[in-house]
């Protein structure tokens, strides 16, 4: 059998995994899921086992060490990916939500109501945990997901996937509910992509070429999740203490996620008080600056190397411990850099002043806005949605971390007795009591 009748195979399996756990109510799900995250604890060893094959090869391959953390596993990590699905079961179910309702003046009762997108086929790059983290909220949400990693985790995936299929065997969600997308070529991505009519939605997760990819080329219609190049803004009236700890932590605390800060723009009345302490402090931290030439003369008087800044910098997802750095002249000023080279994700002040908290928050097109906080909280589990599917940056649908609504779609229920309409307005075919 072919690769591309292979798909064909597991799509159709899909589609009749998701006919039958559509209608399933909470209970049944939530069981399903704690059978999972069982599963994923007991088998634990076996799951790094297989994890410690894709990194040798990675870094047999030349893989940056960056990519190799996000590759990573082990039996600390796939027990936090275990507690996300609790969490995930944990949540209310969106399935059946009334979005909004009404009884309209003809007597009929109107209502809005949640319900699953059906089939979602996931693509993504490195991260093994994104394999459960979409399962769990795919299933959740009553839909049959179709997962697409990179061939750099397909030892860790492949496990993964087998670990949860075998859990759901014993539970009313069907385990095909739950499938790998077969082979690790490109033409396995485009078979995923090109299959209209059998996947629903389409959500890839990854750097700008796989998103443009998909986005560019799928038939499948398509959730847009952005790359972060996330700024950290350092307004006039900051508390320059409180700025330099929300910079570290937003670069450093874990640089290879999308929302790490990659920009740093500081206010020029700030510039000769904080510029010089925070190379000094993202030196100590072992983060290289790419700064522009006002950002450089500091460097230069202090001793510390600071990298030219090209329009490139400034656009970069780094993922690494590096960062652009600015020096400019207003809070506008700011907002004009953020809306050149941001990636509208998620875009940070520093600020005492509400004035211009606010100023900020309005002006900034970004799908999360952060003021004195760190960027790093642009996250599902931070947010409280438990597990994420991705970080929209888009406008349609879903924006910002993607937990369960953003997995459902609508449907209008009205309920007559006996309603008609005519030319002449909403008759009753047949009158109570006759």
């Amino acid at each position: 059998m072919s690769e591309a009748e292979d798909f064909v195979k597991v799509a159709h399996a899909a589609r009749e995994a998701a006919a039958a756990l559509a209608p399933l109510p909470r209970a049944p799900k939530d069981a399903a899921l704690y059978a999972v995250a069982d599963a994923l604890v007991a088998r634990a060893k076996e799951i790094v086992e297989a994890n410690a094959l894709d990194i040798e090869a990675a870094r047999q391959g030349g893989t940056a060490e960056a990519m190799i953390d996000r590759l990573r596993l082990d039996e600390r990590r796939v027990e936090a990916i275990a507690a996300a699905v609790r969490e995930v079961a944990d949540l209310p179910d969106p399935v059946g939500e009334v979005v909004r309702g009404s009884t309209l003046p003809n007597g009929l009762e109107l209502r809005q109501v949640r319900v699953p997108l059906g089939v979602v086929g996931i693509i993504y790059e490195g991260r093994p945990n994104v394999t459960v983290d979409a399962a769990a909220l795919c299933l959740k949400s009553g839909n049959a997901v179709l997962l697409r990693g990179s061939s750099s985790a397909y030892r860790s995936n492949s496990v993964l996937v087998t670990v949860m299929q075998e859990a759901l065997a014993g539970t009313e969600v069907p385990a095909d509910a739950v499938q790998l997308v077969p082979g690790t070529t490109r033409e396995s991505v485009k078979h995923l992509m090109r299959a209209r009519g059998l996947v629903d939605v389409l959500i890839p997760r990854g750097g700008a070429s796989l998103i443009n990819t998909v986005v560019e080329e799928s038939t499948v219609p398509v959730i847009e999740t952005g790359v972060g190049n996330c700024h950290v803004y350092v307004d006039a009236d900051a508390d320059l203490g409180l700025a330099m700890e929300i910079l570290v932590n937003a670069k450093t605390q874990r640089p290879s996620v999308c929302n790490a800060a990659e920009t740093v723009l500081v206010h020029a009345d700030v510039a000769d008080a904080f510029v010089p302490a925070a190379l000094a402090r993202l030196a100590a931290e072992g983060v290289t600056v790419h700064g522009d030439e006002r950002v450089a003369s500091y460097g230069a008087s202090s001793g510390i190397d600071v990298r030219p800044a090209t329009d490139e910098d400034f656009q970069k997802e780094y993922l690494s411990l590096d960062i652009a750095a600015a020096v400019v002249d207003s809070l506008e000023g700011a907002v004009a850099h953020i809306r050149r080279y941001g990636s509208a994700h998620t875009d940070a002040i520093v600020t005492r002043s509400q004035r211009a908290a606010r100023r900020f928050v309005a002006r900034v097109d970004s799908a999360a806005v952060a003021v004195n906080a760190s960027t790093r909280f642009t996250d599902g589990g931070e947010f409280g949605f438990g597990a994420e599917i991705g970080i929209s940056t888009q406008k349609l649908h879903a924006r910002g971390p993607m937990g369960l609504p953003e997995l459902t779609s609508t449907k209008w229920v009205y309920t007559g007795e006996g309603h008609l309409r005519t030319s002449a307005g909403t008759v009753i075919a047949v009158e109570r009591g006759e």
